[in-house]
């Protein structure tokens, strides 16, 4: 079937879109892209957080660590991810099994779907703040490639620090953006109805990102979830080759260089 990139859709659509409930979960993309997953819980310090998965699988024959943000599938479980919004110990966790990854030199894959960290009470009590921060601070410098996949939203500084690599793609139907268009409606013009008018303002489309060279690619999407993750897979895959054949120093400066240009 013939990509959605074919249809011109408004930045309004593509948010509705990188929302909607059909979007692929993060256990289809586990069970469709990588083999012989096994998941590592807790971050070691505090919790266990459901709305980051993390863990060991090989993608074809080579050893990765990967990373998922998880929106649940069920109420209960959407409830208990806060729809995909990470605590503290997310993060942590996420920082913990790159460290490791780092350690035996496998390369780090994540994949984003999460509107931004979840801004409740108990996150900031626990550092939240920090926890974002430390991560930015920590995959600067992780010598090992980490390539990033946003396949919904990717939201605030909750997306950003999952997405501080080498390589950052998107899904044609996803987000990247500093803050929710209603966030911004509601902070510039005080009217949060004002939404759509906002997401165009923000930019925040895989197009307009690609333009900018904020992101590397788009993965086109279609209705096949099967044939969605063999896209991914596919650009993965050519990506964690040509990282691998770098030296650590040149992958670092290249990283480096990544960012600055920001």
């Amino acid at each position: 079937m013939a990509s959605l990139l074919d249809r011109k859709k408004t930045a309004a659509q593509v948010v509705a879109l990188a929302r909607s409930d059909e979007k692929i979960s993060a256990q289809v993309l586990l069970k469709g892209i990588f083999t012989e997953f096994i998941e590592f819980h807790g971050d070691r310090g505090f919790a266990d957080d459901p709305a980051i998965i993390g863990g060991l699988a090989y993608l074809n024959e080579q050893p990765v660590t990967v990373i998922v943000t998880n929106k649940g599938q069920i109420p209960e479980e959407k409830l208990q991810t806060h729809f995909g919004c990470p605590e503290p110990a997310g993060y942590r966790k996420a920082l913990r099994l790159a460290q490791q990854a780092a350690k035996f030199q496998r390369p780090v894959i994540f994949l984003v779907n999460t509107a931004g960290a979840y801004p409740g009470k108990s996150a900031e009590e626990n550092g939240q703040g920090e926890a974002i921060a430390r991560n930015l601070l920590e995959f600067s410098t992780l010598p090992t490639p980490i390539i990033s996949v946003i396949y919904g939203e990717g939201g605030s500084g909750g997306a950003l620090a999952l997405a501080c690599g080498d390589r950052v793609w998107m899904l044609e139907n996803s987000t990247y953006s500093v803050l929710s268009p209603e966030g911004f409606a509601a902070i510039l013009w005080k009217d949060s109805s004002r939404a759509d008018e906002a997401a165009e303002v923000l930019q925040l489309t895989p197009e307009k990102l690609l333009q900018q060279k904020i992101i590397e690619g788009i993965i086109p999407e279609s209705h096949s979830q099967r044939r969605l993750c063999r896209a991914i897979k596919k650009t993965i895959t050519t990506e964690m080759m040509q990282l691998q054949q770098l030296k650590t120093t040149q992958l670092l400066e290249q990283r480096r260089l990544r960012f600055r240009k920001f």
